[in-house]
């Protein structure tokens, strides 16, 4: 048996969202401040799913024990 466990699926999935001129505003300032904190130009839809996965892996709640990765 290998240590490292079968991968999982690690194919994208594309998914389609409206937002505010508020929070969009928001998220093109938080990619200006990441640019200019990391010296990287990452584009809003390249920081979204981190900052969601940041979000989730953050909330006590959803994050309970027993609660894995796989299971996101």
């Amino acid at each position: 048996m290998l240590k490292l466990p079968k991968l999982p699926d690690r194919v994208p999935v594309k998914i389609t969202i409206s937002l505010t001129p508020e929070l969009n505003q928001a998220l093109a300032e938080y990619a200006a401040l990441y640019a200019e904190t990391y010296g990287t130009q990452e584009p809003v839809s390249e920081l979204i799913p981190a900052m969601l996965k940041s979000f989730l892996d953050s909330d006590r709640r959803f994050a309970r024990p027993g609660r894995s990765d796989a299971s996101r």
